[in-house]
């Protein structure tokens, strides 16, 4: 088990949130029936860790980390996919056709996600001269506020009540609208 200082190194608490997420997507594909209380949570955790990645962890790396290549650019529209998928699971019962695979989806996207942030990001991330520390307590202290009160609302989120998606499928919700009537 990890101790606390070795949590409050900013890389070892997003592995640790990574471990945790990767936990709860096994869990998921090993479940019968009961799977809200999964996804509840790893949307919850989700949504907790990608608020400190985008508050604290990207800008502190954005300002000391060669990026040429747009790892960070990456990375963040790597979030904002994965918001919206939240944002649409957030509007969905459970019981919808596609409220599965969306989740499955989301899991893949963030498995890839985390492969690349473990694998090329934080090894880069290590060369530089930031307090991984210092930055990891304070990041620590914005995951406490954020369990406590909650994650405000992200444009995503927004964006999914104003369009009043109710998190079915796009796909199908096309299929229908441009099915025209046989005419004889």
């Amino acid at each position: 088990m990890k101790t606390e200082p070795q949590l409050q190194n900013a890389i070892s608490l997003l592995k640790a949130d990574h471990d945790k997420v990767k936990e709860l997507f096994e869990k998921f594909e090993k479940a019968g029936n009961s799977k809200g209380k999964i996804v509840s949570e790893a949307i919850n955790e989700l949504k907790i860790h990608a608020s400190v990645e985008e508050a604290l962890f990207y800008p502190a790396l954005r300002q000391k980390m060669d990026d040429k290549d747009g790892l960070l650019d990456e990375a963040d529209e790597e979030h904002h996919v994965a918001k919206v998928l939240i944002a649409e699971l957030e509007k969905m019962t459970g019981n919808e056709d596609h409220w599965e695979a969306k989740f499955t989806v989301l899991s893949e996207n963030i498995r890839h996600h985390i492969k690349e942030e473990e694998g090329e990001m934080f090894p880069r991330a290590r060369k530089t001269n930031i307090d991984f520390q210092t930055l990891g307590e304070q990041m620590m202290e914005m995951k406490k506020r954020l369990k406590k009160n909650g994650v405000p609302p992200d444009a995503e989120s927004k964006m999914i009540e104003k369009s009043g998606l109710r998190g079915d499928s796009p796909a199908k919700k096309a299929h229908k609208s441009l099915q025209v009537p046989l005419t004889s």
